[in-house]
């Protein structure tokens, strides 16, 4: 029971434990600037938890940029599989420095190295390569990857690219340029769809239309002396959250001083690692991006003349995000594929395969640091990689939970949970991103007119004061500006270069010698956690107001019909941006190109029949786990299939599947004349394998068993009625197929 009135024993073991406390708290802020100014020092600052070598510099690119390739070294027992595809994460360039993707031993690369994969990571460094641009970051990736490719000519598939944060829409752009040289691609809390948001929810979106566009960036960028401070996008990280900013995240390292000084240097080491952008690089990411939203409508084109759309990206996309990052929150996340895609056929027409996995609760850093995740999502998606990449075009839902112990088959599946893959529709995208459909085309509106409004301060700024600001700033006190930012002054004010910091260390040191906690029912003790609940509950209702007031400020003034007006936006029933599949160009391209996969109904053998009775029979389920593909991969490196290797039969299941989609019934009925090309011992070799997978999870039961014996019945009368093997049968029997 505890107390409630103090004694005069709990006031002096209160007092006494909140002097040393205060001591301690004091020293550890100290250690922070040290190690902040020795971050600093560094010639390629990171928070690499992980031994790496150089690959490649980015700086000896023909367009050079600060970028470089580093592989990750295995630690001594961890055995590499050369043939198994190489992993590559890539860290954001969003304010702060390199190295959170593999911060902690259960992370992304942690996750890689223990499946076996060879591991590549892409840093930089914290300045810019002056006149570098957002495309020449793009080029050096896809030269880093290709550097990889050169590295692993027995890899089986393409490299398989993470993404986190920023770097996620970075990778994407790169993708569809270039999709050749990607594999399956995860993007962890990235924001692809800027204007996306929940009302009453993700306030960080109005930030440009409230400063009247980026204009505010510019200036920035010329007060830099020509480099933007990423600094600022940390300090908009922390105005999201006051109350974690201004008291909890330092109460939580005062209250637990005794143990959680090693955790909270670890994090403050990336959280202060300061890097700069150029300025033609943060003003086409505020432009285009953040302010302007033209990834997801196609709308950016290269230097060279290429569009950068979206839809030609060729590899499975995972996308991981969290109902808990007020960040990247789902819709900012999975917007882009309703601001791409009308309807389902249109998807499949691209042959595109978009997976998600969302959690309930993780903030934005925790996706992507968080060991949990780590463990779980992480290591499900890589372990699973290759079944990922043999995903059929369409959209699909991960879930990963734990694995039951009595589940059949439970042997087959690595680790302590089992992932599931659920077909998805359109439908439930836009359930997630855009309940309202109305509230959303009016929300657009006004972004768009914030997007006008942006562009007319922008030109005003350049016409009228950026000359001004350029020729008053000297390389002098740009350095000056950033080494006063208020975030820095935070760090480098209390190190060892602080006269009183001596003094400090040496009774932090006697505090330790002669540690007095207070008793745990203290009443003061209690006293004092309730007043610190009451201070970070007033902080939230603060940024809770806040965060209202701005919003229904931007939705005053960019919903008002004058401004739309003077932001040509004459008919307010029109889009508030171009959609990029309404031409008739491209209708006329999804017309044929859905044509002409029909046309291959009949083309093919038994590795096609078998695919077909397969999705044929789990079309009721509309889902699968990992025990199924487990299983099929025998099937795909028996003779049945000649040995395909992943990339035969990847392209093998997606052309099934997609004529499965697009023709279902005619792809069945075309079954007796692909297995009347085929040897009856085969056509009874595969419906053996069907069944085993079939039968590799759940029972098969009710319209699936149905089903089951229908193909029962196909494949037996086909072996009935068989024939002798030819001779020179094709090897790749799936070559015999035209492609879509």
């Amino acid at each position: 029971m505890s107390r409630i009135l103090p004694t005069p024993q709990d006031t002096l073991a209160y007092f006494t434990d909140a002097w040393q406390r205060g001591m301690l708290y004091a020293d550890v802020m100290r250690e922070r600037g040290n190690q902040y100014r020795a971050h600093l020092q560094e010639a390629a600052p990171n928070v690499l938890n992980f031994k790496a070598e150089l690959v490649m510099r980015g700086d000896t690119l023909p367009r050079p940029v600060n970028y470089g390739l580093v592989r990750i070294q295995p630690a001594d027992g961890v055995a590499m599989d050369a043939t198994r595809r190489p992993f590559v994460i890539v860290d954001p360039r969003a304010g702060h420095g390199p190295g959170i993707g593999g911060f902690k031993p259960d992370s992304e690369i942690g996750a890689a190295l223990a499946a076996g994969h060879p591991c590549y990571y892409v840093g930089f460094t914290p300045d810019p390569v002056p006149g570098q641009t957002v495309e020449d970051v793009m080029r050096a990736e896809a030269a880093f990857l290709r550097k990889i490719i050169a590295l692993h000519p027995d890899a089986q598939g393409k490299p398989a690219v993470i993404g986190n944060c920023q770097a996620g829409w970075q990778i994407m752009m790169a993708a569809a340029v270039w999709p050749e040289l990607f594999g399956p691609i995860i993007l962890a809390g990235t924001p692809l769809s800027y204007w996306a948001g929940w009302r009453g929810k993700n306030p960080m979106r109005y930030g440009g239309g409230l400063t009247g566009g980026s204009w505010l960036t510019a200036l920035a960028s010329d007060l830099g002396g020509g480099k933007f401070d990423g600094a600022w996008l940390v300090q908009n990280f922390e105005n999201l959250n006051p109350a974690n900013t201004l008291w909890e995240k330092q109460h939580h390292m005062y209250a637990n001083v005794d143990t959680e000084g090693p955790r909270y240097l670890g994090f403050e080491k990336y959280w202060g690692g300061h890097v700069c952008l150029n300025d033609v690089e943060m003003q086409t990411i505020v432009d285009d991006l953040f302010i302007g939203n033209k990834l997801s409508s196609a709308q950016l084109v290269t230097s060279d003349g290429v569009r950068i759309d979206l839809r030609n990206i060729s590899s499975p996309i995972v996308v991981f995000c969290s109902y808990g990052d007020n960040i990247t929150p789902p819709p900012q996340a999975l917007g882009w594929i309703t601001d791409l895609y009308r309807s389902d056929d249109e998807l499949l027409g691209h042959n595109q395969t978009i997976a998600w996995a969302t959690h309930k609760s993780i903030g934005h850093l925790g996706i992507f640091v968080s060991g949990a995740v780590g463990r779980k999502e992480h290591a499900k998606f890589t372990n699973n990689i290759d079944l990922i990449d043999m995903l059929p075009a369409g959209l699909f839902e991960l879930s990963v939970d734990d694995k039951q112990p009595d589940m059949a088959h439970a042997e087959t599946v690595p680790g302590d949970y089992l992932m599931t893959v659920h077909q998805r529709s359109l439908d439930d995208v836009r359930a997630i991103v855009a309940p309202n459909p109305e509230e959303v085309a009016a929300s657009d509106r006004r972004f768009a007119a914030a997007a006008q409004v942006s562009q007319i301060n922008l030109a005003l700024y350049r016409r009228y004061l950026q000359s001004w600001v350029r020729g008053a700033v000297t390389p002098q006190m740009a350095d000056a500006m950033r080494a006063w930012h208020p975030l820095r002054i935070g760090y480098d004010m209390w190190s060892d270069r602080n006269l009183l910091a001596p003094a400090v260390a040496r009774q932090a040191e006697a505090v330790r010698a002669h540690r007095k906690p207070m008793a745990a029912d203290n009443p003061w003790w209690t006293w004092q956690e309730t007043c610190s609940d009451a201070i970070a509950a007033s902080l939230k209702a603060f940024g809770d107001w806040r965060d209202a007031a701005e919003e229904k400020t931007f939705e005053a003034i960019y919903g008002h019909p004058l401004v739309q007006a003077l932001a040509g936006q004459a008919d307010p029933a029109a889009p508030a941006q171009p959609h990029p599949g309404d031409t008739p160009e491209h209708h006329a391209w999804m017309t044929q190109r859905l044509a002409r996969l029909r046309a291959t109904i009949d083309q093919g053998g038994l590795p096609e029949a078998t695919v077909r009775a397969l999705m044929y029979v789990l079309q009721p389920r509309r889902e699968a786990d990992e025990r199924q593909y487990r299983r099929a991969l025998h099937v795909r490196q028996s003779d049945l299939t000649a040995r395909l290797d992943i990339d035969d039969a990847r392209s093998l299941v997606r052309r099934q599947a997609l004529l499965m989609r697009v023709a279902g019934d005619a792809a069945i009925a075309a079954l007796p004349t692909l297995l009347a090309r085929e040897p009856a011992a085969r056509i009874r070799a595969a419906m053996q394998h069907l069944h085993a997978v079939l039968t590799a999870g759940e029972p098969v039961h009710g319209e699936e068993r149905k089903r089951l014996q229908a193909m029962r019945r196909i494949f037996d009368k086909a072996a009935g009625t068989g024939r002798s093997a030819p001779r020179g049968r094709a090897a790749h029997p799936t070559k015999t197929g035209a492609k879509p």
